[in-house]
């Protein structure tokens, strides 16, 4: 496992951040870790990082203990944090050279992330003169530099307008096919997009732990259609595993189904047997949002 956690808690005076958590993270994975302002995302990412200690427990990266192999573990990961640290006054080249000397890396690959990354528009430019958007690319940038393993990423897509966010979308989901990504974000439908597993947090406790496509297994599904003429609620009661049936306005229908089924062509066989004509017909899923909001309200 590229990161494996057991058991681990932290505790900051009388407030437990973390309490026995654990989980761990293959490869190639990108995994969503979710959670409310204060559940112990950023915590277990400087935990991960060796930024911090754990009161107790255990964490690997890479196979490298935090504690005892921090050098290590430093070395095979790539860390972008909530609160991208960046030096203003530095160029953009200049200052990915700076930490590139670190870890030893090639000019040529200070070129690749620069290009990687969508900085070569602005790589001539001071990095304080940059965009909050262009200032999370450099700190993308300088996690890959050094070709990390394993990428932790703190609120990677903080500040990007929605062109941005499509181009560092795929750029994670590109990196995620040969390596570990592991993200904190509130924008769930980054989550849906890029991610193939969740973890949500609440509380400094593990309160899910799913892939995505699992997420709505074993729930009710709902089905909205459109006909082109007004039908009557009962006749629609004749689909099979049907438990309720709402005339939303017009000839739109909300029909729920006790199943977790695909209902879409059995309702489309029912139409076409019945002479319906249906102007549309969609799937209505509870959201990861809403799903969210149900496993970390008070």
């Amino acid at each position: 496992m590229s990161i494996k956690v057991e058991q681990l808690s932290k505790v900051y005076g009388t407030q437990k951040a973390l309490d026995g958590v654990s989980f761990s993270v293959g490869k190639p994975e990108i995994v969503g870790f979710l959670g409310p302002n204060g559940a112990g995302k950023s915590t277990m990412m400087k935990i991960l990082t060796t930024f911090i200690d754990a009161s107790s427990g255990k964490a690997e990266v890479n196979g490298f203990n935090v504690l005892e192999q921090s050098n290590q573990v430093q070395q095979s990961v790539g860390y972008l944090p909530e609160h991208n640290p960046l030096y203003l006054d530095m160029y953009i080249k200049e200052y990915l050279s700076f930490n590139a000397n670190i870890y030893d890396v090639s000019k040529q690959r200070i070129s690749e992330v620069i290009e990687l990354t969508g900085l070569t528009p602005e790589s001539h430019k001071k990095i304080g003169q940059l965009s909050k958007g262009y200032r999370q690319r450099v700190g993308l940038a300088n996690a890959l530099l050094h070709d990390p393993e394993v990428l932790i990423l703190d609120e990677p897509t903080t500040g990007l307008d929605p062109n941005q966010l499509v181009s560092i979308r795929e750029l994670i989901k590109t990196i995620g096919k040969t390596k570990t990504v592991f993200l904190s974000t509130h924008i769930m439908q980054e989550v849906e997009a890029m991610c193939d597993r969740v973890i949500i947090i609440n509380k400094g406790q593990i309160v899910a732990d799913k892939k995505l496509k699992d997420l709505h297994a074993g729930k009710a599904q709902v089905v909205v259609v459109e006909f082109d003429f007004r039908v009557e609620d009962a006749f629609l009661l004749r689909l099979p595993h049907v438990s309720e049936v709402k005339n939303i306005y017009d000839f739109v229908y909300e029909i729920t189904f006790a199943t977790s089924e695909d209902m879409r062509p059995k309702v489309f066989d029912f139409a076409h047997d019945n002479e319906l004509k249906i102007l549309q017909l969609n799937q209505k899923n509870e959201s990861l949002e809403e799903l969210f909001r149900t496993l970390t309200q008070d």
